[in-house]
């Protein structure tokens, strides 16, 4: 296995998995607090309370707050902290992200306001470093079954094949499979638009409107993906891989999704100031939501799910409103 040091920026969910996953394998692996109190609380704990309870650090992670000195150091930067703050927390690192380090961005959205992916934001962000060396973790990844050892594949992408192929000899561990591609829009539209349809999915299921309406769901939601990815100049096949497809069943299935708990909330008739005030952990899909709708008129894309999924959350109309006025729309062709 290639030794090297990796540097994780973030004590999220995700992030603090991945730093765990990996420093179990022997990796010299550091999980990068905000501040001094934070490093110093995980360390005393021996665990992330907040997020993963229970699960307790190996040996071999290190924490610390200590960013410059871990960053100019490691071979690989994992990033996995929220969109919401994606290029906040870059400003605090740009300048002292080493030229000869691959920066992996482990987070999954976009931009509220700007609409831009995180890749792109990290190109504004941290202009001495070659967009090739640069790379997207995305796949069905549900932190709370990776942590416990369940199997599962992501997908690195990277334009760049020899930096991908470096970054999957890396991170592999026994249970976290991966696979390399070269389309880096595709593999981020797919992780960031998921969290819209798996906020509807939620919304199914809280309305209890039974199997073929989720199946529905998924099926013109992975339509609605594929048709703004490719608009934005990704490829149509990786929507039909793991960052795609996959990622979309994962979410849309599994309670552990924080989005489809939302939709789920969201069908009771609670308000979305409520429903994120009782949320520890970020849904990506609620900002994300918006800045889909805003891209997809600026493309003039047809996304109805999006777009009803958006009215929902604003509050302009009910759950159930939402799925009849769905229903309702003009009959079209599958295919077209």
């Amino acid at each position: 296995m290639e030794k090297a040091s990796i540097a994780v920026i973030g004590t999220t969910t995700w992030g603090t998995t991945l730093a765990i996953i990996n420093a179990r394998m022997g990796k010299n692996v550091t999980l990068v607090a905000r501040t001094a109190k934070e490093a110093s609380a995980l360390t005393y704990a021996g665990e992330n309370s907040r997020f993963l309870p229970g699960i307790k650090f190996p040996k071999a992670l290190n924490i610390t707050n200590q960013v410059d000195t871990v960053i100019s150091e490691a071979q690989l930067i994992l990033i996995a902290v929220p969109s919401s703050s994606f290029r906040e927390n870059l400003t605090l690192i740009a300048d002292i992200i080493p030229t000869h380090s691959v920066v992996v961005i482990a987070t999954k959205g976009l931009e509220y306001r700007s609409g831009k992916r995180m890749s792109e934001i990290l190109c504004e962000e941290v202009s001495h470093h070659s967009n090739n060396s640069v790379c997207t973790l995305s796949g069905p990844n549900l932190a709370n079954e990776i942590i416990m050892g369940k199997p599962s594949s992501t997908v690195i992408a990277c334009t760049q094949p020899s930096v991908s192929r470096k970054v999957q000899s890396i991170l592999k561990t026994d249970n976290l499979r991966i696979y390399t591609n070269r389309d880096v829009i595709g593999v981020e539209i797919s992780g960031a638009v998921k969290n819209t349809i798996a906020i509807a999915a939620g919304i199914s299921d809280g309305l209890e409107l039974g199997n073929n309406a989720k199946a529905s769901l998924i099926t013109r939601g992975l339509s609605e993906i594929t048709r703004l990815g490719t608009a934005l100049g990704a490829d149509q096949n990786t929507f039909y891989g793991l960052s795609g497809i996959g990622d979309l069943i994962a979410t849309c299935s599994s309670p552990l999704s924080r989005n489809n708990q939302v939709g789920r909330m969201l069908a009771k008739g609670k308000r979305i100031t409520e429903i994120i005030g009782h949320m520890d952990n970020v849904a990506e899909g609620i900002d994300t939501t918006k800045a889909i709708v805003k891209i997809s008129k600026q493309k003039n894309l047809e996304m109805p799910i999006a777009e009803a999924v958006n009215q929902v959350i604003t509050g302009d109309l009910r759950a159930d409103e939402a799925v009849k006025n769905l229903m309702l729309r003009d009959s079209k062709s599958e295919i077209a």
